[in-house]
This record gives structure tokens, sequence and C-alpha cells, in this order.
């Protein structure tokens, strides 16, 4: 499906808790959680009322379709915030649309505008179309073991 000219990203408020609680919730059973909604919810509500992560909600036609978060990093010996790029999800039958590259775009403009060094990012090793996509977008790998790659963008 060709949803990225029509997408409308975001950011996340407790306004969206509900739809957003849905995706966040499939995210968590793509990584093999147990399917837990109001935990979910609550977990969300938690970050965004103690304005402890940075979440951005895609739509498409007025659906809530895709999500991203960021918790802040800092360095204290380099006196710098940087951002972990946490969680990206796109729903099935959005996937290879653009829509995670428009999110991503959309990240590195707030990091950037934010004044960080870089955003990072962490992923499975045998999730290769998430690793194509940060390749593509400039990520390099930090570092790697057996389970996850550790992806850094210097802005």
């Amino acid at each position: 499906m060709t949803a990225s000219n029509n997408i409308e990203i975001k950011h996340a408020t407790l306004d969206n808790i509900d739809e957003l609680a849905l995706l966040f919730d499939q995210y968590r059973v793509f990584y093999k959680q147990t399917s837990d909604l109001a935990l979910a919810k609550s977990f969300l509500t938690e970050r965004i009322f103690n304005n402890e992560s940075v979440i951005y909600i895609a739509f498409v036609a007025g659906k809530a379709i895709a999500f991203t978060q960021l918790y802040p990093k800092y360095s204290s010996a380099r006196a710098i915030k940087n951002w972990i790029l946490n969680d990206l999800f796109v729903e099935n039958q959005f996937r290879n649309s653009g829509i995670a590259t428009k999110l991503i775009q959309h990240v590195l403009l707030f990091t950037k505008n934010d004044n960080s060094a870089f955003v990072q990012l962490e992923t499975s090793v045998d999730n290769l179309n998430a690793q194509k996509l940060y390749d593509k977008m400039g990520f390099e790998i930090q570092t790697l073991d057996t389970e996850f790659l550790l992806y850094r963008k210097s802005l």
C-alpha cells in the first residue's frame, strides 16, 4: 500500500493514548511479549504524563498506523544530550510504504533542532528489513553481538 504521501505525523499526547496503546501493544507482541492493552496504555500514559519520552504517531486518513518513541540520553563527560530511538512500529499492511522512513526523518529533524549530537537505536540481528532502512538512512553500526546491532547517526 502506498500511503507515504498521505501521512500525517503528530507529537503524541494523552489525547492519542487509546490509539497509541493499540499500536504499542502490537509492537510488544512483535517482540514476543504477551498482549496486554492495559499495560501498554499505563506504560505510555506514564511516559507522556511525566515527559519521559517523545512519541510521534503517524496517521493515514485519520487512522493511527505507526509510532516511534524516543528517550533522552545524556553524556556528562561531553555535556551533551542525545536521543535513543527506542521503538518504531508500522502496522503490517502499511510496511514498505515509506512510513518508517518519514517517521525517522521526523525524528532526525526533531533531534537536530534539539541540538543533539546523535541518535542511536538497536535492532535484532534477524530484523533485516529494519537494518536495510537504518543503513539507507545513514545510521552506522557501532557494536554488534549475537542478538542486537547498535546503530548511531551523527547529526
